[in-house]
């Protein structure tokens, strides 16, 4: 008798160590009833997904919705990896592109918390270069060679932070060439060039407009990286991970994937003009300046950590990430941020520069549901990556969500465009 009391109490001690690192794995779950969310119309993500796999649209995905702090929905349909045979599965790894965004916008933020600037400091404290930058003179359609005059302010963390610097990315007609010219990338490809080289080529090339004068989506958030490496006296991936990636137990978020890990990266398909979704090949594609490949979180030599596109990332991670941000900057007792600096994170700083949209500082904030045109909420803010990955967060309704595949170009894919619909119609109480 006094054995086997002793037995349950030795196990019950053992329970008890491991408690934390099982919930470290991500977070704790709930009936969706429990939490005011209808298991049936959750269930329509679910065949959102499967129908976008039948109709080959996709080859896989995988998605989590959580309300009040609790994983209601996490399901994964099709395949990683289709010619391997692999399914896709709740852990698979993937290529979250602007996701990274909003992780070095936190990064910024905390080094802001912390005095090491204001958003009105000029970024040339932190990278010199700038200090004499150029905008085009043309106001028009111009190209780079057209001339340029001086800037009339310097670009500044805020104007980084909102992209509304001047920078853009190599997609522009009048600079893109000069982006390429000068081997300037954008993380979506291997890069041998550290943030501090290739900030001083930026650097030199001219702003498609005047700072803060107009809304234009671009490398703001790449140079935001550099500004985070130089004020926060370490490497930019090192600050990630000792910073954020382990305080949060994102355990599998990183620009370069360990050899152990690169099984679980999900393959990347792209829809063809016949309909069908090959498998992207292994080495670099595209034409012009916007080159691109799938391989560089594994493969060949590459140090640019582009804050703005680099990191890879699984769908449980990621919720930790976002429900810090919806808890105001604490989780599971790490606190990053203060609540009041998510309120002014999540605050619309562009008003009429950009029409389409709010924009808080580092992600797309809904300003009124008539703008929006979507199931949501007034103040919700979300964004988006380049290979077909999207999240959420809405404070209104204690909710977040994360969906997340590998498709480019995505052809007829409409998937992340319905997902943060297809969660709140699922809003029951």
């Amino acid at each position: 008798m006094t054995n086997s009391r002793g037995v349950r109490l030795c196990v019950l001690a053992v329970l008890l160590m491991l408690a934390p690192l099982v919930s470290a794995q991500g977070l704790s779950k709930a009936s969706p009833e429990s939490v005011g969310l209808s298991q049936e119309r959750l269930d329509r993500i679910t065949a959102a997904m499967q129908g976008h796999v039948d109709d080959g649209r996709l080859a896989g995905a995988v998605a989590l919705v959580a309300r009040k702090g609790r994983v209601a929905y996490l399901r994964s349909v099709g395949m990683q990896d289709r010619e391997k045979g692999v399914a896709m599965e709740p852990d698979t790894i993937f290529r979250i592109a602007s996701m990274s965004k909003a992780i070095t916008s936190v990064a910024a933020m905390m080094l802001y918390e912390e005095g090491r600037f204001e958003l009105k400091d000029p970024v040339s404290k932190f990278i010199p270069e700038f200090g004499d930058v150029k905008v085009l003179a043309s106001a028009g359609d111009g190209s780079a060679r057209d001339g340029v005059v001086a800037a009339k302010r310097p670009i500044t963390i805020r104007h980084l932070l909102t992209h509304t610097s001047g920078l853009t990315y190599h997609w522009d007609a009048r600079v893109g060439a000069l982006y390429a010219e000068a081997g300037i990338t954008h993380g979506l490809i291997q890069d041998e060039t550290p943030l501090a080289e290739a900030m001083k080529k930026l650097a030199r090339i001219p702003l498609v407009h005047q700072p803060g004068e107009a809304y234009t989506y671009s490398l703001s958030t790449d140079v935001l990286g550099r500004v985070v490496e130089v004020a926060g006296g370490i490497p930019f991936d090192e600050f990630l991970q000792k910073r954020i990636f382990e305080p949060l137990r994102m355990n599998d978020t990183a620009f370069r994937l360990p050899a152990g890990k690169g099984s679980r990266l999900a393959a990347v398909y792209g829809a063809d003009p016949d309909g069908e979704l090959p498998r992207l090949p292994d080495g670099a594609i595209g034409d012009g300046d916007m080159r691109i490949s799938v391989t560089y979180p594994h493969a060949g030599t590459h140090r640019y950590w582009s804050g703005g596109g680099g990191l890879c990332s699984t769908v449980p991670d990621y919720a930790r990430f976002i429900q810090m941000l919806l808890n105001g900057g604490e989780l599971d007792g790490v606190r990053l941020l203060s609540r009041k600096t998510v309120e002014l994170m999540t605050a619309d700083h562009v008003g009429e520069l950009n029409r389409d949209s709010g924009f808080g500082l580092g992600f797309g904030i809904t300003r009124s549901l008539r703008e929006a045109g979507e199931s949501t909420s007034v103040g919700a803010y979300r964004w988006g990556g380049f290979w077909y990955t999207t999240f959420f967060i809405d404070p209104a309704e204690q909710m977040i969500g994360v969906c997340m595949a590998q498709v480019y170009p995505a052809g007829n894919a409409t998937l992340n465009s319905q997902f943060e619909a297809l969660a709140h119609q699922a809003i029951i109480d």
